[in-house]
């Protein structure tokens, strides 16, 4: 059946216009970050002398965050919503899309919001566990935009539509 959502996301590769290239293409800088993070809090665990490296953890994320918060709002304020005519946003891709970037999103904040020289080493144990978890959604939520969601867009906007996403993420 050509008109049912189950046919959106299709097994068989796709090639992805340019503008669902482009948010794919802003992935791999963003999880070798996110890898650069992920090794600072297995540091942190392992290690009992942990000031520099929380400083830098800290350091990095705010970086992290710089990159990561314009991709989400290209995504949030165009990709999601052009879908979102066809599958909605309430339930489906779009709600579990939107879910994970508020989950990783509040990690993040959580960590930076409490994250300073004045609290205990435990307590910096603790908070970069914040970020390993932003770190394990993020890495899960990209797999799923690349394999799934990105696919399902490239087949179910139009030509037109496909045009209008890659110039309103400029």
């Amino acid at each position: 059946m050509s008109g049912c959502i189950s046919n959106f996301g299709g097994t068989s590769p796709v090639e992805l216009s340019k503008g669902l290239r482009q948010l794919k293409s802003e992935h791999p800088p963003l999880l070798a970050q996110l890898e650069g993070l992920f090794n600072l809090t297995s540091q942190i665990q392992e290690n009992s002398n942990i000031e520099n490296i929380f400083e830098e953890l800290i350091i990095k994320v705010n970086e992290f965050k710089a990159a990561l918060d314009p991709h989400s709002k290209r995504e949030e304020g165009v990709l999601f919503p052009m879908m979102g005519v066809y599958i909605g946003t309430t339930s489906g891709p779009i709600a579990v899309m939107e879910y994970e970037h508020d989950q990783a999103k509040s990690k993040i904040h959580e960590f930076l919001e409490k994250a300073d020289s004045s609290i205990t080493e435990q307590e910096k144990k603790i908070l970069s566990d914040l970020v390993k978890d932003a770190y394990f959604i993020l890495t899960e939520h990209f797999a799923k935009e690349e394999n799934v969601l990105f696919p399902m867009a490239e087949r179910m906007l139009s030509d037109d539509e496909k045009e209008e996403l890659y110039k309103r993420i400029q």
